[in-house]
C-alpha cells in the first residue's frame, strides 16, 4: 500500500524530519510534486541538511527513493544537492531513481519567473524565483522538456526551441539584466545535464507499480503545504501543483485504491512565507517571539516567516480535502515559553461567524475567533514519552484532535531525530 505524508498549512511544517522518522518503515519514499523551492530540513548525526528535490529517505540504506513525474526538477539545483549529500557519504546511484516524465526547469524559466514577479509590483505573489511556475505552465501548455529528453540525441535542439519561445515572451517585459542572468545560468545548466544523465532514470509509473505488486510499502512525500494547492489554496498566492493527497495519483502514476493512511503534518502554531492572506498572523511582540523561538526562517530562501497561532478552520479544511487519517504536531516545544496559547476556531467575516473557508480570503476582513488555553512552564524538549508532557499541553493537543475529528498520533518536541513522541 501507499501511505501519504503531507503538510496541512502553508508549508514549513517540518515534513522532512517526519518523513525521515518514518522512512525506516517503508521500502520506497516517493516525492510526488513541487520543485526546488521546497526545502525539507533534517538533522543527521547532529548536522543540519536541507533537501530541495531529493526525497527525505536517502539517509536510510535500505530505502529506495523516487522523484516522481509530478515534480519539476532543476538540473543545477539537483547536482548541487546531490554533491552535498555525497559529501556525507551517501551513494545516490544505489538508492535514488528519477521518473523519466519529470519536467525540467531550464534557465529561461527562471528568467520568466523573475520578470513576471518584478512586473507585478505591489501585487507580487512571493515567488522564490526558482522557475517553478513557468515550468508547470510549459507542462500544461505542452511545451516542456522532461528528464527522459536529456538522453535524446536531439536534446539541444529541443532545448533551443523552448528557449526561443521563452525569449519571445521575455521581450514583453521591460526588465534589465536578464540576458546576463540567462548566460550565467545556461553555463551551469549544461554542466549539470551530463550529471543528470548518469542518474537512474526510469519509467516511474511502471517502477512504482511493480514495487507495489511485489508487496513493497511506499510513502508518498509531499512538498509545500495544502493551503498552497493550486486548486484549493489561497489563490492566487499558491504554488503551481496539487499539494493535497489527490496529487499523489497523478504525480506518481498510481491508482487511488493503493492509498491507505494519509498522515497530515501541522505545526503547533502557524507560519507562512511570502505574500497572501494569513488570518491568524500576529504583527506584534508575540508573533516575533514565535519567530525567534521557532527559528522561523526559510530553509531554502532564508526569508523570515510570518507567524501566528494555529488556525483550526484552515486545518479542518485541509484534513477534509486530503482525507487525513492521523496527525503529527511539530514544534510543540516552541510554545513552552508562552503563558497562554491560542487557537482559531472560527472566522468572523463582516460580523458573521463561519467555520468554512470563503471562496477568496484575500481582501476580506477576517477576524479570528479565539479559544485560549493555559500555557505550561515546563520545558518539553527533554520528554521521552507523551505521558511525560505537562497536562496543559495534553489538553491543547486533545482539543485540536477533537475539533478536527482526526487523532494527533505523534507530537514532535524538538529538531532531533529522536524527539518525536507517539501518543
Amino acid at each position: 500500500m501507499v501511505d501519504v505524508l503531507l503538510g496541512l498549512q502553508w508549508g514549513d511544517e517540518g515534513k522532512g524530519k517526519i518523513v525521515d522518522y518514518f522512512a525506516g518503515r517503508y521500502d520506497v519514499i516517493a516525492r510526488f510534486q513541487g520543485g526546488p523551492n521546497a526545502g525539507h530540513t533534517l538533522y543527521v548525526n547532529g548536522q543540519k541538511v536541507v533537501l530541495r528535490t531529493i526525497p527525505s529517505g536517502v539517509f536510510h540504506d535500505k530505502t529506495i527513493n523516487l522523484i516522481g513525474n509530478g515534480v519539476v526538477l532543476d538540473p543545477v539545483a539537483f547536482k548541487k544537492e546531490s554533491e552535498d549529500i555525497a559529501a556525507l557519504g551517501i551513494d545516490l546511484t544505489k538508492n535514488l531513481f528519477i521518473a523519466e516524465k519529470t519536467h525540467i526547469i531550464v534557465p529561461t524559466h527562471r528568467a520568466l519567473d523573475k520578470a513576471s514577479e518584478i512586473s507585478k509590483g505591489h501585487d507580487k505573489i512571493g515567488s522564490t524565483l526558482k522557475g517553478i511556475g513557468p515550468a508547470y505552465m510549459d507542462k500544461t501548455g505542452r511545451n516542456g522538456l522532461r528528464v527522459g529528453d536529456v538522453i535524446s540525441a536531439d536534446f539541444e535542439t529541443l532545448y533551443e526551441k523552448l528557449k526561443q519561445k521563452h525569449l519571445q515572451m521575455l521581450s514583453q517585459y521591460n526588465v534589465e539584466g536578464l540576458e546576463a542572468d540567462i548566460e550565467a545560468w545556461e553555463k551551469e545548466f549544461f554542466e549539470a545535464v551530463p550529471f543528470l544523465k548518469k542518474m537512474n532514470i526510469v519509467s516511474g509509473e511502471y517502477f512504482l507499480n511493480e514495487k507495489l505488486k511485489a508487496g513493497k510499502k511506499v510513502l508518498a512525500e509531499g512538498a509545500q503545504g495544502s493551503m498552497l494547492d493550486v486548486d484549493f489554496g489561497t489563490y492566487p498566492f499558491v504554488t503551481s501543483s496539487n499539494t493535497i493527497s489527490a496529487g499523489v495519483c497523478t504525480g506518481l502514476g498510481i491508482a487511488p485504491q493503493w492509498i491507505k493512511e494519509v498522515i497530515g503534518v501541522t505545526k503547533a502554531y502557524c507560519t507562512r512565507v511570502g505574500s497572501g492572506p494569513f488570518p491568524t498572523e500576529l504583527h506584534d511582540a508575540t508573533g516575533e517571539q514565535l519567530r525567534t523561538a521557532g527559528h522561523e526562517f526559510g530553509a531554502v530562501t532564508g526569508r523570515p516567516r510570518r507567524c501566528g497561532w494555529i488556525d483550526l478552520v484552515a486545518l479542518n479544511y485541509t484534513c477534509m480535502l486530503s482525507g487525513v487519517t492521523q496527525l503529527v504536531m511539530t514544534k510543540s516545544d516552541v510554545l513552552d515559553e508562552f503563558d497562554e496559547v491560542l487557537a482559531c476556531t472560527a472566522y468572523d467575516i463582516n460580523g458573521q461567524q463561519t467555520k468554512e473557508l470563503p471562496f477568496q480570503l484575500n481582501g476580506l476582513d477576517v477576524k479570528p475567533v479565539w479559544e485560549t488555553f493555559k500555557g505550561w512552564s515546563d520545558k518539553t524538549a527533554t520528554c521521552k514519552q507523551f505521558n511525560e508532557l505537562p497536562s496543559e499541553m495534553k489538553t491543547f493537543v486533545e482539543a485540536v484532535d477533537k475539533y478536527l475529528g482526526v487523532p494527533v498520533k505523534y507530537v514532535s518536541n524538538g529538531p532531533g531525530r529522536d524527539q518525536i513522541l507517539e501518543r
